[in-house]
């Protein structure tokens, strides 16, 4: 780290008004809340410019997940006659299930508010949004109206998250649309909902809103849905989820407009799509412009993230950054880790520091299919020109996925043929958020696929099978 890497521009230390001076600031109540029971007798600010808990607990995974399993079940009693049994889905209560839903996630949410405000006594917490005016130095624009609140602390932890991009296509602000903020607070379910975007939270929330009875279009500018991800399990993927949402592929809509009866008009490829809500799931960009981290003297990659070492370290001394501010991720276990990891270098520079691990990070989409995947794909080990051998088995092929009567889902598991050990796995189909971690165990530890596939026992006829039969494949 360097020793002295503020910002040219900013005004030498002591020109500056420091304002309230902490032990340690933290930007952000997400996983930046985790404080350790270490730093009790540390003075401590907490700087929270939206709904407190962040975006997981408030608008991300928790509150999707849900919802989707709902969606889940009622897809199952929409396809049961499969099982030979005749199920049906007679609609959903919407606005309670919305209710249900952020009945618990908001009290969660104010519990945790509270104690910080009121029940920390080394802690304050900011309402407003903070930017910096030199080394470790913030101005706060309070929330409520108030006068700026200058604040300052030797060690810094920025932990603001990301917020979700709005694409520039003509008409859209006007019109009005929502985000994964918005989306799941609606009133009522939209008989017609238009989504903008191919990632993850589209195909979540396609899933649950087609799932519970919308008619769902959704229009990405690629050939295709879950870029990056392997492209059979892509293509596998669209396959299945095209079955009930109409995927309009390859363009970005030219203009939006909001019509006479209050529905809204897209056009996309030439084609007019009328829907009835829009959701735009374009991505998340990091709030490192909001705070101004450059003034601070913190570097960043082009897309914005702050540049840190895996440490979690900054190229300023005393200031760290985790989660979706430091990586591109945006993945809610990982911003944990990587909490756990800064909080205890900050805490403990007199010691060797710890560093976060980034050889084996998973994550998992929980549509309909569910899609998990770690490490390569097959094109990025062909890329590469590691030697490897892929090993794939269907769920058609195990016990289980016979009393599924599942003709869609596999397993994938990519294995270096000069180490013996996984580099990557994919899997598509029900569970792969769960079957998938034996392998995340494996490849973070380096157990060689020959162990994991003949050393330890796999439940017959459990769906686990498929990912044992996976790995035996590859061998």
């Amino acid at each position: 780290m360097s020793e002295n890497a503020t910002n040219t521009e900013t005004e030498s230390d002591d020109a500056i008004d420091r304002g309230e001076v902490f032990d340690l600031i933290i930007i952000g109540s997400g996983s930046g809340n985790s404080i350790p029971e270490y730093f009790d007798d540390w003075k401590i600010a907490i700087v929270e410019r939206g709904v407190y808990g962040g975006t997981c607990l408030n608008v991300g995974c928790i509150p999707s997940k849900m919802f989707v399993l709902p969606a889940d079940k009622a897809v199952d009693a929409q396809t049961s006659a499969k099982l030979n049994i005749d199920t049906q889905f007679n609609g959903a209560d919407f606005a309670a299930l919305r209710d249900r839903v952020f009945g618990r996630i908001d009290s969660i949410s104010e519990g945790g508010r509270d104690y910080r405000a009121n029940g920390s006594p080394n802690i304050t917490l900011f309402e407003g949004t903070a930017r910096f005016t030199g080394d470790k130095v913030f101005e706060v624009a309070m929330n409520d109206g108030t006068d700026l609140v200058t604040i300052s602390a030797s060690k810094v932890l920025i932990a603001a998250g990301a917020r979700p991009v709005t694409p520039p296509i003509p008409g859209l602000v006007e019109t009005g649309f929502h985000t994964s903020d918005t989306i799941m607070r609606l009133d009522a379910l939209p008989d017609r909902l238009g989504i903008i975007g191919g990632g993850f939270i589209a195909v979540e929330m396609g899933h649950v809103f087609s799932g519970l009875g919308s008619k769902v279009t959704l229009m990405n500018r690629s050939e295709g849905v879950l870029r990056g991800f392997d492209h059979e399990i892509s293509e596998r993927f669209a396959e299945v989820f095209g079955e009930r949402v109409d995927l309009r592929y390859g363009h970005v809509p030219t203009q939006v407009s909001r019509l006479d009866d209050g529905s809204i008009e897209i056009i996309v490829g030439g084609e007019s799509v009328i829907v009835d809500e829009l959701l735009v799931a374009t991505g998340r960009e990091p709030n490192s412009d909001l705070l101004e981290v450059r003034a601070g003297g913190l570097t960043c990659h082009d897309r914005g993230t702050i540049d840190v070492d895996d440490t979690m370290a900054t190229n300023v001394e005393g200031v760290w950054a985790i989660g979706d501010i430091a990586n591109n991720y945006q993945l809610k276990h990982l911003a944990n880790a990587e909490a756990k990891v800064a909080f205890w270098n900050i805490a403990h520079s007199d010691q060797e520091p710890r560093r976060q691990s980034y050889k084996a990070v998973p994550s998992a989409v929980f549509s309909n299919p569910q899609v998990a995947h770690v490490g390569l794909t097959e094109q990025q080990a062909i890329d590469q020109g590691i030697p490897h051998k892929v090993g794939k088995r269907d769920y058609a092929g195990t016990a289980y996925g016979w009393a599924l009567v599942d003709e869609t889902s596999f397993a994938k598991v990519i294995v270096n043929t000069e180490t013996g050990l996984i580099i990557g796995a994919h899997i598509i189909g029900p569970q792969a958020a769960t079957l998938i971690q034996p392998i995340i165990q494996a490849m973070e530890l380096d157990t060689p696929a020959a162990t994991i596939a003949h050393d330890v026992f796999y439940i017959h006829p459990a769906l686990t099978e498929v990912v044992e039969n996976a790995i035996l494949e590859a061998l």
